[in-house]
């Protein structure tokens, strides 16, 4: 339990982190990152180089001081961590190693002046404490898993039962256990983490579940990215019949259970996780405007599968969006206008949306300013949590 002192201490710090706070998590994750090979398989290294994760962290820790004294303000954001971690597998003997390189890295950045000993003494009570609430939390979801039927801890080998081309840039891979058990089932929006090894090298991933639970397999749709080093890999090297250790799902980017009409919004490989939403949701009976954007018809993923869902069932609605090419039912980008258009009349709807940033950013700011509740307005990221603000 932190003191008042300590907690004054914590909160007396974030104008230091709302100026420097992303210099701090890249020094930091720079350090840990050369100090700590077993950590490394942990993070993304597209991600490290591109900022994302160090804004990601330095955002997670500013949060958390400003709400140091009041953790529930928190929102979603401890959720979101905690299931990342469980599809990454982080276990409680990595918060040793990320709690002395962030007390170091406040030292060594602010500087002895500023990072006085008082300063990482409750800087040290204040990460022991967010440790201790997250290992709790992962530590409930690993139990869970393993206790659910067909359930498992830590990694379970499965075997590439099928591999098919679903455009120019998205694969699917489906998956069966090696040992022939069951699998546990998982919500439409949820991931799987993966393990494999790469010129002897160990990598993670998580990946969307891009299908509704069937009891038999799993399924993800890998977009080949140009520096991609896992989706090139996988593209390329992964066949039929090859094993790969996967995490058992999660994420909280999942369907909810409801009668409002149901919007679902993607750009590109987003729509990976809103077409298991898709798929579990036609026989509810609700309303349902499946939007989907691309470039074009040839990198447009699942167009088959999309319309047969909507030959089968009436209420589903699905409109395509093309930004260079013609063929869907618009072209250009998804303007305000259009999705205006698009939407029920009724704004009273849950939406969920997945894209590139800035595609989710439009989108967002776009739903709340035709009148769609913000508390209906649902998004997830693929990579690290940014601001869409």
């Amino acid at each position: 339990m932190l003191t008042a002192q300590q907690t004054a201490l914590i909160k007396a710090t974030v104008p230091l982190l709302e100026s420097g706070g992303e210099a701090l998590t890249t020094h930091f994750y720079r350090m840990m990152l050369a100090e700590y090979p077993q950590v490394r398989p942990l993070f993304n290294q597209a991600h490290q180089a591109s900022g994302d994760q160090p804004r990601a962290l330095a955002n997670g820790v500013l949060m958390y001081a400003k709400h140091i004294d009041q953790l529930g303000n928190l929102g979603p954001l401890v959720s979101r961590i905690v299931n990342k971690h469980v599809a990454l597998q982080i276990l409680p003997e990595h918060y040793p190693i990320v709690g002395g390189c962030l007390l170091r890295a406040i030292r060594e950045v602010l500087g002895a002046e500023i990072a006085t000993d008082e300063i990482i003494d409750a800087w040290g009570a204040a990460y022991g404490q967010l440790a201790s609430l997250l290992i709790g939390a992962e530590e409930e979801v690993y139990a869970a898993n393993e206790r659910a039927p067909g359930g498992w801890r830590g990694g379970r080998p499965f075997r590439v039962v099928r591999k098919e081309v679903e455009s120019e840039e998205i694969t699917s891979f489906y998956f069966q256990p090696v040992d022939g058990g069951e699998i546990v089932d998982y919500a439409p929006g949820q991931y799987i983490g993966m393990r494999l090894d790469l010129d002897g090298e160990e990598v993670r991933r998580n990946y969307s579940l891009s299908t509704q639970a069937n009891g038999r397999e799993y399924r993800i749709s890998v977009k080949r990215e140009p520096n991609g080093r896992v989706s090139n890999h996988l593209h390329e090297h992964v066949q039929v019949g090859d094993q790969i250790e996967l995490f058992a799902p999660a994420g909280d980017f999942t369907l909810r259970v409801s009668k409002r009409p149901l919007v679902l919004i993607s750009a590109g490989v987003g729509i990976t996780p809103l077409l298991a939403m898709l798929e579990s949701a036609v026989d509810s009976g609700r309303p349902i405007h499946f939007i989907h954007c691309a470039r074009n018809a040839s990198v447009r993923a699942f167009a088959k599968r999309v319309e047969e869902l909507v030959a089968t069932y009436p209420q589903v609605r699905s409109l395509v969006c093309y930004s260079d090419g013609e063929g869907g039912d618009a072209s250009g980008l998804l303007s305000r206008d259009l999705l205006a258009k698009w939407l029920p009349a009724d704004r009273d709807v849950d939406a969920y949306f997945l894209g590139p940033k800035p595609f989710m950013a439009a989108i967002k700011r776009n739903l709340r300013e035709l009148g769609v509740p913000e508390s209906q307005s649902h998004h997830e990221f693929f990579g690290p949590a940014a601001a869409l603000e």
